[in-house]
């Protein structure tokens, strides 16, 4: 057989490991090579080779390469806590700044706990043992989970095309990850394990300086917001995907959905109460990352706060661009439509204070192909019964309106923060979550292809960054968009397209682990979803209008 490294044909025989194939460069860059490619799949190091393919190796560096670290560590911090410990259960939680929550059950979590733990895993990386990857039949398997009486990746069993269960096992200790894990221990080198609220937080690198770890940044607000939603769904027992699967196998979903949108318009009639109550509020600013269904929550508040006598009168941003000649450039200079000098601040605050003082304004119409704001003639002025309201990726930032005085701003934020996990040991990201909702979205409404959303994905996340999770804590409330069930909706859109993507595309890899990923979920038809769910912004027949 022959392998493709680095444009260099190597003769390989058969069943023939990558780690023993290139073991020069990888004990060269020990500290930074953690995993590999074979023909745009993520494998690991002890791949072995049975066909002919290319193979490209993974560093700390790339983003692949920074999800086997995490996966590691959390392996090696469940490892210790296991052997300290046995009566601990460990339940990953969700992602916070450059770190992972997670709850212990059983256990008080004490200093004297995280020392002994933190100690033990760093005894468990400098003996750098092994984690080898075990494979079961499916027959084995059942035999295996009747005997140790454990969850730990019992979920693989009810996949109806996974032929064979797998493990990952170091010494005696084994669990079960749904992607790839280090070859061994010793690659884990930076983190942290500190004592957080009523749980743990797992502190690690980023992949920019896999070497450091960043300060860590509070960000209450969100924190305080995902907590609420998973105790929720703690008490409606239906925290993980194996139990959201058993709700689904015994036709109980119904209830679930409904329990899940009511817990939506609870929040989203909270929120306009709250405004309601606040006769200062002039202005309501909406901003979220993609995919996390602002429009669909702007017209289910707009509702809300209809009932209780307020109006609701939209002011666009998309109107208040600077002319073309004065948008500021990028670094690669091309126009850089998303920063905030690209919009026009001044004329955008001298009308919303003409808006606020009952004053008529001619509001602006920018034309995009000309790169100029027009006039014409669209009159607006704000009556004692309504306010303004603003969505737009800027406008959690106060700078965007920076004449309106902040007691009489709303400013709301909100995204799909997902809190279910495919067991307690996997998380379900919150970014994936967004991502999959683009994915059927662009197919469905724009016409895209899954390979055209992945390969705009880390430019979108890029601006996320920059525009949007700096001021989040700004907020003056949070909208958990996520529904515990839509990934069982939109696994049937997500799907097929994800399929279409060529092995040779630079997004294959990255499409296979999304589909490694909805595979787990059991299906849930569309006629369950009612019409003014969020959801239906992404796989359509809204009755709303968009």
């Amino acid at each position: 057989m022959q392998i493709d490294y680095k444009g260099i044909i190597i003769d390989v025989k058969e069943g023939t490991q990558v780690k023993d194939l290139l073991h020069k460069e990888i004990n060269t860059n020990r500290d930074d090579i953690i995993a590999c490619k074979f023909e745009n799949e993520v494998k690991s190091l002890s791949y072995k080779i049975e066909k002919n393919g290319t193979i490209d190796l993974i560093y700390l560096t790339d983003k692949d390469g920074m999800r086997v670290y995490k996966r590691g560590l959390i392996y090696i911090i469940s490892k210790a806590f296991n052997e300290l410990f046995p009566e601990a259960l460990l339940t990953i939680n969700y992602q916070l700044y450059n770190s992972m929550f997670f709850n212990v059950y059983n256990l008080e979590v004490t200093d004297e706990v995280i020392e002994k733990v933190d100690r033990r895993a760093r005894e468990i990386i400098e003996k750098n043992l092994p984690i080898e990857k075990r494979f079961m039949s499916q027959e084995d398997a059942r035999e295996f989970y009747e005997q140790n009486n454990t969850l730990k990746g019992r979920l693989q069993l009810d996949i109806e095309e996974k032929k064979e269960v797998t493990l990952y096992y170091c010494e005696d200790y084994f669990n079960y990850f749904y992607g790839v894990l280090p070859i061994s221990t010793g690659i884990i080198k930076n983190f942290e394990i500190v004592k957080y609220d009523d749980g743990v937080l797992i502190r690690y690198p980023d992949e920019k300086n896999p070497n450091k770890l960043i300060e860590f940044k509070e960000t209450p607000k969100l924190y305080n917001t995902l907590k609420e939603y998973e105790n929720v769904h703690k008490i409606l027992e239906i925290d993980t995907l194996y139990k959201l699967n058993k709700i689904i196998e015994t036709d109980r979903i119904k209830e679930y959905i409904l329990l899940d949108e009511a817990l939506h318009e609870k929040k989203i009639a909270k929120i306009a109460d709250e405004i309601i109550k606040n006769n200062n509020i002039k202005l309501i600013t909406i901003a979220g990352p993609s995919s996390s269904g602002k429009t669909t929550f702007s017209k289910r508040l707009e509702l809300q706060l209809k009932i209780n006598g307020l109006k609701p009168v939209t002011i666009s941003v998309d109107n208040y661009f600077v002319e073309r000649e004065e948008t500021p450039l990028d670094e690669n200079g091309k126009y850089d439509f998303e920063c905030i000098e690209a919009i026009d601040t001044k004329l955008l605050n001298e009308d919303i204070i003409k808006l606020l003082n009952g004053e008529e304004i001619q509001a602006p119409t920018f034309n995009f192909h000309t790169g100029r704001k027009e006039y014409r003639g669209n009159k607006m002025k704000l009556a004692k019964d309504e306010v303004l309201v603003m969505e737009g990726i800027h406008c959690l930032n106060d700078n965007l309106t920076y004449l309106i005085p902040k007691e009489q701003k709303y400013k709301i934020y909100i995204s799909a923060l997902t809190v279910l996990n495919i067991d307690y040991y996997n998380r379900i990201s919150t970014t994936d979550t967004r991502l999959i909702r683009r994915i059927v979205r662009d197919n469905q409404f724009r016409g895209y292809s899954a390979e055209h959303t992945l390969e705009m994905w880390e430019s979108v996340k890029k601006g996320e960054l920059k525009n949007i999770f700096k001021f989040q804590e700004q907020a003056d409330i949070m909208f958990n968009s996520s529904l515990i069930y839509e990934l069982a909706v939109l696994k049937k859109y997500a799907i097929p397209l994800l399929n279409q993507i060529s092995p040779k595309s630079p997004t294959y890899s990255e499409a296979k682990r999304i589909l490694s990923l909805l595979k787990y979920f059991k299906d849930i038809p569309d006629d369950n979803i009612p019409s003014q769910s969020l959801l239906r912004e992404f796989i359509g027949n809204s009755i709303f209008e968009f």
